[in-house]
């Protein structure tokens, strides 16, 4: 999730801009059709790569509810939402996901914790440059801060990270489309496809792991 005072909260909607990144075109996506009871090698696994205001987790939850799906969500986050401000954002739909959304925000670093029938979270206190999971993850949320800002985030060896965490055959997506961040992608094997962007961008990527990826 971008900063307050960068592109946190798009002009046209944060939420609609998350649901169209990440979830339409990510979580969405990458869940076999045809499969009422999720993906085929069992509950979608999700990587987010800055947790933010928890907009992106509170989604996949909402999604995971809806399809009664469980989805085990993963963030890394470094520079953590007080709780206070967490309480200040009016993402949720009802009381009851209010709740739920603020049960994030609470819920211990670096363990898992059981949100809602459907959706656990592990938010990780580590940086991205820290990660070293490999072929462990479904899809990737890639919700940092936008080159501009935060450069050391969308480099080869960050994308590296990327890849080798995810499952062959498994998706990254992000908001950001520049031809830098396209090339540095391809560099270490991804796959790499522009779409149209949300109300507001151009176009986003997505970038997916070959099955033969070594």
């Amino acid at each position: 999730m971008r900063s307050l005072n960068e592109t946190y909260h798009s002009r046209h909607g944060a939420m609609q801009e998350s649901q169209w990144v990440f979830i339409k075109h990510g979580l969405e996506y990458a869940r076999p059709p045809g499969l009422d009871l999720g993906y085929q090698n069992g509950e979608p696994r999700i990587h987010e790569v800055g947790f933010g205001t928890g907009l992106n987790a509170l989604l996949a939850m909402r999604w995971a509810e809806e399809h009664r799906v469980h989805v085990h969500f993963t963030s890394l986050e470094t520079n953590a939402l007080s709780l206070e401000l967490a309480e200040q954002l009016n993402y949720a739909s009802s009381e009851h996901e209010r709740s739920d959304f603020l049960k994030m925000h609470a819920a211990p670093w670096n363990e898992d914790v059981i949100i809602a029938p459907h959706f656990t979270l592990h938010k990780a206190q580590r940086a991205v440059q820290d990660e070293q999971a490999e072929n462990q993850f479904d899809v990737i949320f890639f919700d940092a801060f936008g080159p501009p800002t935060q450069p050391e985030m969308w480099t080869p060896d960050i994308f590296r990270r990327m890849i080798n965490s995810l499952k062959p055959g498994g998706i990254l997506v992000t908001y950001c489309a520049k031809g830098q961040v396209r090339r540095d992608m391809q560099s270490v094997g991804f796959t790499v496809e522009r779409l149209p962007g949300p109300p507001g961008k151009r176009e986003m990527l997505r970038a997916t792991k070959p099955a033969n990826h070594g």
